[in-house]
This record gives structure tokens, C-alpha cells and sequence, in this order.
């Protein structure tokens, strides 16, 4: 009988350490925070993922103002048109942001692109080749810095400002410099004449104390070859037409699109990246075309 209870014993055993192990948690996927929204839809890409909303003051998390938004279930917008008034949430990570659970409430009577547009004039924009207007800008130390200061360097330069609350928007674009930046850097064989501008179009409000604070951040103490740099309302109104620069001010933001431009060493536009599907090895790429236009290169 003892005999017989051992062997039940070691069966158990036996049958116990044969369980799979539990999954363990995921740690790695980062929780997204969740926002109610309700705005008027502006434009809808033409593959649905993307929608540009003038959206109301969002609670707890940003004022009033027109983005562009990522969705990723296209679905979401079947249905939808320009001048729809609708309620959705906004998700929001470190790093990205998208929006769901879109409804339809009513249709609104209006000119939209009103709305949407101060800057633009399609007709004057600039092209591959077409030398880029000298300008004045305020740099984050307070000294005046000019585009012309940069000739004989690659320069690429973008608009952002320090209040842009989504993460997939202005800062995505600085810790894309960044990251740009580490592999220009890394290339042993790579020129060395390049350099990153940040431009803020926000004036009011990025003095130069608060872009060198700001800047502090992105750069981890480090300013080589990476200013950052303020333009007054003046200066956004001449060069915003050059490069389909979108801006509006609304309530205590900003509503803009995105811009990136190399610029070669004579200071004429050698590539111009919209948006901010582009990634760091794609500048990177383009940088050092614009700096040796006849060698390929690659910063692996």
C-alpha cells in the first residue's frame, strides 16, 4: 500500500513539472492613456489613415487646435466627410498617438479650409535645386543666426515648438535629429560638414532660455553641431510659403504640419521630407548625398 502512495506521489510530481509555464507578462508594450475628443473633421487622406480634425480643448491634456491624425483602423472614417462634426478618443503613448472609436454626430455648414490654412501659396514653393532665401533667426543663446551662416555645410533644419503635446509630432522630430545625429557621428568615413537646425514658431513662447532648457533634453548636454533657434512671426510669414509650412494659432496652441529641409553646401534645397514617417537613416541618407552628391554611402 506504501508502495502504491509513492508511486501516486511521484505521478503528480511528475504530472505537475509537465505544465507549461505561465505566460509572462508583457512588459515591453507601453500603456496607452486615453482621451475624449469631439472636433470637425477638415480632410481625410485618401487611404484613410490619416484625418485632419479641428478638434475642441481636449481635458487634461491639450487646448483647441486643427492636427493631423493617425488612424489605424480605416474603417473608423468609412462614412466620414469633410465638415463632419464627430466625438472620438485620442490614444496617446511615449511615443505615438492614433484615435478610435470615432462617431459620427452631425454635419456642419461652412468653409472649412478657412480653418486650416494661414500660410499657403503652392505657387511659390520651393524645389530641388532652388537656392534657399537668407534669413534671421533668434538662436537659444540670444545671438542672431542666419541660414547664410551654414554655407559649406549640409544643413537640415525643421519647425517645431516645446509645447506640442503629441509625441509623434514636434518631439518626434527632435529625437529623430538625435538619432540622426549618433549616426552621422558613428560613420568614421563620413564629411563632417553637416549641421541641424531647430526652428521654433512659436516666439511668444520660446524664449531663448526655454529652447535652451528644451534643448538640453534632446542633446543630453551635447551641442555639436545642433542649434536650436527661434523665428519671429515676421520671418514664419516669408518662409512658411517657400516650404508649404502650414501654421495657426488657436486658443494657447499651435495647429501646423511638418517640414523637414537639407539644405546642400551652397544653401540650395537638395530634399524636403513632409510629415514624420521618415526616419533617421532616410535624412541621414540625404544628408550625406547633399554632402557628396556622387558617392553612396550608407551609416552601417
Amino acid at each position: 500500500m506504501k508502495c502504491l502512495t509513492l508511486l501516486g506521489s511521484l505521478l503528480l510530481m511528475f504530472a505537475a513539472g509537465c505544465k507549461p509555464e505561465p505566460a509572462a507578462p508583457q512588459t515591453d508594450v507601453p500603456a496607452a492613456r486615453s482621451y475624449d475628443a469631439r472636433g470637425i473633421v477638415r480632410e481625410i487622406a485618401p487611404d484613410r489613415r490619416e484625418a485632419t480634425i479641428q478638434h475642441q480643448a481636449i481635458t487634461n491634456f491639450m487646448g483647441a487646435m486643427t492636427m493631423d491624425f493617425t488612424v489605424r483602423n480605416t474603417n473608423e472614417l468609412q462614412n466620414l466627410a469633410p465638415g463632419d462634426e464627430i466625438s472620438f478618443k485620442l490614444l496617446v503613448t511615449e511615443t505615438n498617438s492614433w484615435i478610435e472609436s470615432v462617431r459620427f454626430l452631425s454635419h456642419v455648414i461652412e468653409n472649412v479650409t478657412n480653418h486650416i490654412v494661414i500660410f499657403h501659396a503652392p505657387s511659390a514653393e520651393l524645389k530641388p535645386g532652388d537656392p534657399m532665401p537668407d534669413f534671421t533667426l533668434t538662436a537659444e543663446d540670444g545671438r542672431p543666426v542666419r541660414f547664410s551662416d551654414f554655407r559649406g555645410r549640409v544643413l537640415a533644419f525643421t519647425f517645431f515648438f516645446t509645447r506640442c503635446p503629441l509625441p509623434d509630432f514636434c518631439p518626434r522630430m527632435d529625437l529623430n535629429f538625435a538619432e540622426t545625429r549618433n549616426l552621422l557621428r558613428a560613420a568614421t568615413e563620413a564629411p563632417t560638414n553637416w549641421q541641424f537646425l531647430s526652428i521654433s514658431f512659436d516666439p511668444e513662447f520660446d524664449l531663448p532660455a526655454t529652447l535652451a532648457n528644451y534643448a538640453a533634453y534632446y542633446r543630453q548636454a551635447d551641442a555639436d553641431r545642433w542649434l536650436f533657434s527661434v523665428a519671429d512671426t515676421n520671418t514664419l510669414a516669408r518662409i512658411a510659403p517657400l516650404l508649404d509650412l502650414m501654421i495657426k494659432h488657436e486658443d494657447n496652441s499651435i495647429s501646423h504640419n511638418l517640414r523637414t529641409v537639407v539644405l546642400d553646401p551652397q544653401g540650395r534645397i537638395a530634399r524636403q521630407l513632409d510629415g514624420n514617417q521618415w526616419t533617421p537613416r532616410q535624412l541621414a541618407d540625404a544628408m550625406l548625398a547633399a554632402a557628396r552628391p556622387h558617392t553612396n554611402w550608407s551609416p552601417d
